[in-house]
C-alpha cells in the first residue's frame, strides 16, 4: 500500500539551513557579478559607497520583517504578515506582487546560469534559443533536486555557501595581496555628469541610478520567512536568519567589490565603455586565462544556488495561497507529497510558469525586458506592503508583538524602514531616458499595472472562498500546537 498523504509540513530546517537558504537566495555572486558592471560604468567606482547606504536601509527592513515572522512564523512570509496586519485582500496582493517577483527573478536567474554554463561546455557565442533551452535544463534539474526532498536541498545549498565564501574571499584576498593596481582613493572617484566635477558622495544622477542597480544585490534576506513552518524553532531562528544572511552577504559583497574595483587594470577603459564586462577583464588579465572555467563553475554553482531558493520561496508562496483556498485550484494545489511532504504540485506549478516565460524571452523580447525591469522593483513592491501595514497597525495601537521585539525602537525603525522602501522604489522606477525604446523606462510602472489588473481579476474570482485571517485566539492555539509539534 503506498503511503497516506502528508497534512503538515515537516520540520526539518534548522537555523543553519535557514540561514543557508536566504544566502543562497541571493548569493555573493549573483550579487555582485549581476550588477558590477552596469554600476561601475554608471557612476565610476565610487558606487561602490552605494552598498553601504543600501544595506544601511535593508537592515532596517530586515529588523521589520524579523519582528514580524517572530509574530507570524507562517509559510509565505509576505503574504502572511501582510494579511495578519491588514486583513485577506491586502495579504492577497501582498502575496501576488510577492510571488510574481520571485517567478520572474528565478527564470532570470535561471537564463543568467545558462551563460556561464554555455562557455564551460565550449559555447562562447550560443544563441539566445541555445541559453533558453540550457535554462531549461536548468529549471527541470532544480524542481528535480526539490521534489527529492529537504535533505538535498539542505546539502546543495551549503556546499554552496562553502564554495562560495571560500572562492569569494580568497579570491578577493588574493587580488589585494597581490595584484592591487589602483590606490584606495579610486573607491572615490565617480564620473562626472557635466564635465565639471566628481559625481561620487553625492546624490546625483548617476549615483542614485547606481543605488538602484545595487538594490538588487540586498534582497532576498525575507526568504527565510517562507520556510518558517519547516523550521524547528521558527519563532527564535528565523528572525536571525533574517537579520545574519542580510548582514553577511552585505559583508563579502562589498569587500570582493573593492578587491576588484583596486585591481582593475585599465579603470579608463572600464569608465569609457572599452571594457564592457570589468570583472571577466581584470580575472583574465590578474590571473591569466586559465582561471576563466573554474571562476565559470563557481559563478554556476551560486546562480544554481539562487535558483533553488527563489523556486523553493515561490512554490511555498503558492502552497499558502492554496492552504487557504486564495487560488483557483487551491485543494490540489496544497496537496503534499507522501513521505516528504512537499508542496510538489505548487512546485510543480511555478516551474511550468518559469517554462513558459523561457518560451516568451524568445519570442517577445522587449516584453521580457519589461518583466526583467520589475524584478528589482517589484522586491519592493512586495516589500512596502507589510512595511506599511506594520505602521499603521502600531499607529492604531493594535501591534502585539512575538518573541522578537525592537522595544521602543519598533515604531521608529519601521517608520524609517517604510520610508527607505519608498525611495527605493521610486529611485528604481524612475523612467530615466536609459532605454532606445523610451517606453521601457517606464517598464516597472508598465509592469506594475499589467499585473495588477491580472491580479485584480483574479481574486475577484476566489475573494468569496479565502479563508479568514487567523483570530488573537486561534494564533495562540497554533503557538501552542508549535511547540507540542516539536
Amino acid at each position: 500500500m503506498g503511503s497516506a498523504p502528508a497534512t503538515e509540513l515537516k520540520r526539518e530546517f534548522t537555523l543553519w539551513s535557514s540561514f543557508a537558504f536566504a544566502f543562497a537566495f541571493i548569493s555573493p555572486i549573483v550579487a555582485l557579478y549581476g550588477i558590477f558592471g552596469l554600476a561601475i560604468s554608471t557612476a565610476g567606482p565610487a558606487f561602490w559607497w552605494t552598498f553601504l547606504i543600501v544595506f544601511g536601509g535593508q537592515l532596517l527592513v530586515a529588523l521589520v520583517f524579523a519582528v514580524l515572522v517572530s509574530r507570524w512564523p507562517l509559510e509565505g512570509s509576505i503574504y502572511q504578515w501582510s494579511r495578519g496586519l491588514l486583513g485577506t485582500g491586502y495579504g492577497w496582493f501582498a502575496g501576488w506582487a510577492y510571488l510574481l517577483t520571485l517567478v520572474i527573478a528565478m527564470t532570470t536567474v535561471a537564463l543568467g546560469a545558462a551563460g556561464f554554463v554555455a562557455d564551460i561546455v565550449g559555447l562562447p557565442s550560443a544563441t539566445s534559443g541555445q541559453k533558453a533551452l540550457i535554462a531549461l535544463a536548468i529549471l527541470v534539474a532544480g524542481t528535480l533536486l526539490n521534489l527529492v526532498g529537504r535533505v538535498a536541498l539542505k546539502v546543495f545549498l551549503t556546499a554552496s555557501i562553502a564554495a562560495e565564501v571560500v572562492g569569494s574571499l580568497g579570491l578577493g584576498t588574493w587580488l589585494l595581496l597581490f595584484h592591487r593596481e589602483q590606490p584606495v582613493s579610486a573607491l572615490l572617484h565617480g564620473i562626472s555628469t557635466d564635465g565639471g566635477g566628481p559625481a561620487y558622495l553625492a546624490l546625483s544622477g548617476p549615483f542614485l541610478v547606481a543605488m538602484g542597480y545595487v538594490a538588487f544585490s540586498f534582497v532576498g534576506f525575507e526568504s527565510a520567512g517562507s520556510i518558517a513552518e519547516e523550521v524547528r524553532e521558527p519563532r527564535r531562528d528565523v528572525p536571525r536568519a533574517v537579520i545574519l544572511s542580510l548582514t553577511l552577504i552585505a559583508a563579502v559583497v562589498m569587500y570582493s567589490a573593492a578587491a576588484i574595483i583596486l585591481a582593475i587594470p585599465d579603470l579608463d577603459a572600464v569608465l569609457d565603455g572599452t571594457d564592457g564586462d570589468p570583472v571577466s577583464s581584470t580575472l583574465t588579465t590578474q590571473l591569466g586565462a586559465g582561471v576563466a572555467t573554474p571562476v565559470e563553475v563557481l559563478f554556476v554553482i551560486g546562480f544554481l544556488a539562487s535558483f533553488l531558493a527563489l523556486q523553493t520561496s515561490a512554490s511555498r508562496v503558492v502552497w499558502a495561497y492554496a492552504r487557504d483556498r486564495a487560488l483557483p485550484g487551491g485543494r490540489v494545489l496544497s496537496r503534499l507529497s507522501p513521505g516528504t511532504a512537499q508542496p510538489s504540485v505548487a512546485l510543480l506549478l511555478v516551474s511550468g510558469v518559469g517554462a513558459l516565460l523561457l518560451l516568451l524571452s524568445l519570442v517577445a523580447g522587449d516584453v521580457y525586458t519589461l518583466m526583467i525591469n520589475f524584478t528589482t522593483g517589484g522586491f519592493y513592491v512586495a516589500f512596502l506592503f507589510p512595511l506599511l501595514g506594520f505602521v499603521v497597525v502600531q499607529l492604531r495601537g493594535r501591534w502585539r508583538a512575538g518573541p522578537f521585539t525592537l522595544g521602543r525602537g519598533t515604531l521608529p525603525v519601521s517608520v524609517v524602514a517604510a520610508v527607505w522602501a519608498l525611495f527605493q522604489l521610486f529611485n528604481i522606477a524612475w523612467p530615466r531616458p536609459v532605454n532606445e525604446q523610451r517606453w521601457l523606462d517606464w517598464s516597472v510602472w508598465i509592469a506594475v499595472g499589467i499585473f495588477a489588473v491580472i491580479g485584480a481579476a483574479l481574486y475577484a474570482s476566489v475573494r468569496r472562498h479565502v479563508a479568514p485571517a487567523a483570530t488573537p485566539d486561534e494564533e495562540a492555539a497554533a503557538v501552542a500546537h508549535e511547540g507540542a509539534g516539536r
